[in-house]
């Protein structure tokens, strides 16, 4: 496992007011001693797979505590993720990414939803080896329904559908070679999925694969992601 960037601040619960993580972001020093949890499970996946629906519902089920990075980072930045990428640029945003990701995967004890495009940096790639990362599978059809592509998000400004096609073709492999377990998640409701993901996480649960290499919806995880760290991630 990759150690912790000295860096960063000791965890503490966050200020009234604040979401768990955010003065770390923002790089305001917090005291305290450092935390020994780790996120019992960090989602992944495209815009629209629904980390942060799923992810409070399988939090919720286990009792968990749930955040996810984009909240932490516009608390942070004081101001939404959209408005980040229209007024500071892209490589602002994922500067405040890198940094709450590596912040929450070292110290959150619950449930983590990572943005969308954080499993694009290297680092947080290495931080995300031997976790229970769980990837929400989701279609172009489905990713583009579920977005609605009448909604401004970060990376879908200009030809939406275009550029979604483009986002999902390069980064699918890179969420299937860092999946703990991979959960389809087209037609089904939220409730459902964050059913079989609760109960693969309860105690007794099964693992994320089976002995022969297939989860329990039986794909066939990318092998390219059984040392920890997945495939070479593609320019964002």
């Amino acid at each position: 496992m990759t150690a912790r960037d000295p860096g960063l601040p000791d965890h503490q619960p966050p200020a009234r007011g604040q979401p768990e993580g955010a003065q770390a972001v923002s790089g305001q020093a917090v005291q305290g001693q450092p935390a020994h949890g780790q996120p019992a499970a960090i989602m992944i996946g495209p815009p629209g797979a629904g980390k942060t629906t799923v992810g409070e519902l399988v939090a919720g089920l286990l009792g968990l505590d749930f955040v996810d990075t984009d909240t932490v980072i516009e608390q942070a930045a004081g101001k939404p993720v959209s408005d980040i990428f229209v007024q500071d640029g892209e490589d602002a945003f994922r500067a405040l990414e890198r940094r709450a990701a590596a912040h929450l995967i070292g110290s959150h004890p619950g449930v983590l939803a990572l943005g969308g495009g954080a499993i694009l940096d290297p680092g947080t790639r290495e931080l995300l080896a031997g976790r229970r990362v769980v990837y929400l599978e989701t279609g172009f059809v489905s990713a583009v329904h579920r977005t609605g592509l009448d909604a401004p998000r970060p990376l879908l400004f200009g030809n939406p559908r275009a550029r979604m096609k483009t986002l999902l073709e390069e980064r699918l492999p890179v969420y299937a070679g860092l999946a703990w377990l991979t959960v389809p998640t087209d037609d089904r409701e939220p409730g459902d999925i964050a059913g079989e993901i609760a109960a693969r996480l309860a105690p007794g649960g099964q693992n994320g694969h089976d002995q022969n290499g297939h989860d329990q919806s039986g794909h066939e995880p990318n092998r390219h992601g059984q040392n920890g760290h997945g495939p070479a991630a593609p320019p964002s």
